[in-house]
């Protein structure tokens, strides 16, 4: 399984000879500017909620690659209305897609289209691999249902939000950590705006002093696993 960050919430992941794309919101921001959206493959796109640093780049990646849009029924029915191939899903349920296991999990957070519309509830994804799993948490507060994920999937890594005022800070991020019983950690949704800057060797510190590892990668940067 390879996992490549391409700035804020926006992910890539391949696993079973899929390409998955997480909540691109890549073209306007200033950090991923040297990532070119129209080279991206994707057959599937998954989406954790509907505000527009997370969907921005949604209908582009779509419109040319013919990706399948997963997630929960109203942002997956938002984009079905628009003709774009969705599968929706809603919280504790799964589904067996050609790449692997697939669960749409709670978070605590907000979602609204840019237009207003209705985006549900927001949610976070845990991915089954052949070989590797993962927790993808989207935009999320520190949640108790968090203990809940490892009571069925054993989590080789954890995708989680560090940039505190619209999410998690770092503190909580760890005991994130602890709740999913996962010391491996990839931190993402920080440093985009004024308002979610981090001090980079502060967040790696703290995490190393717990006896854990979080990674912050480059935009553009991969790791395997």
């Amino acid at each position: 399984m390879k996992i490549t960050f391409y700035g804020h919430g926006a992910l890539g992941i391949e696993v079973g000879g899929k390409h998955i794309i997480v909540d691109p919101y890549i073209s306007a921001n200033p950090n991923a500017a040297h990532i070119d959206i129209d080279t991206l493959k994707a057959d599937y796109i998954l989406v954790t909620h509907a505000h527009g640093d997370h969907i921005l780049d949604v209908d582009a990646i779509a419109k040319r690659t013919n990706a399948v849009i997963v997630s929960n029924a109203e942002i997956a029915g938002y984009y079905g209305a628009k003709g774009f191939q969705s599968h929706p899903m809603n919280h504790g349920g799964s589904w067996n897609f050609d790449f692997g296991k697939l669960k749409y999990v709670n978070a605590i957070h907000s979602s609204s289209f840019p237009d207003g519309s209705y985006g549900g509830n927001p949610g976070g994804f845990v991915i089954e691999g052949e070989h590797k799993n993962i927790y993808i948490a989207g935009d999320t507060a520190l949640t108790m249902d968090m203990k809940l994920i490892p009571m069925r999937t054993k989590l080789d890594l954890a995708i989680l939000p560090i940039g505190d005022n619209f999410t998690m800070d770092v503190e909580d991020a760890i005991v994130a950590s602890d709740f999913l019983d996962c010391d491996k950690i990839l931190g993402y949704h920080y440093d985009t705006f004024g308002y979610i800057e981090i001090d980079h060797e502060d967040a790696i510190r703290k995490f190393f002093n717990k006896g854990k590892d979080l990674m912050l990668l480059e935009i553009g940067s991969s790791i395997e696993l």
